[in-house]
């Protein structure tokens, strides 16, 4: 289920600005989980990924949203 936009609760757009909000906030919360640093980088970004699923960017360009994941992972230092 996507997250909504803290200050437009469940408002979610068909762009990148929207999901790359969506992802940075669902990495974040994967983050606090305590097996989250033994996986690898792949694993955490199919794991967010999975969680931002719904997302409708996701949903019209996945290829595109997989792009904008690895761009907001390196922006997120990881």
């Amino acid at each position: 289920m996507p997250l909504p936009i803290p200050d437009r609760p469940g408002q979610l757009f068909d762009n990148a600005d929207s999901f790359a909000m969506v992802f940075d906030e669902a990495w974040q919360r994967q983050q606090r989980g305590s097996s989250w640093q033994a996986l690898s980088p792949e694993e955490k970004r199919r794991i967010v990924l999975e969680a931002c699923a719904d997302h409708p960017f996701v949903l019209s360009q996945p290829a595109m949203a997989r792009q904008v994941a690895d761009f907001r992972i390196r922006l997120l230092g990881f």
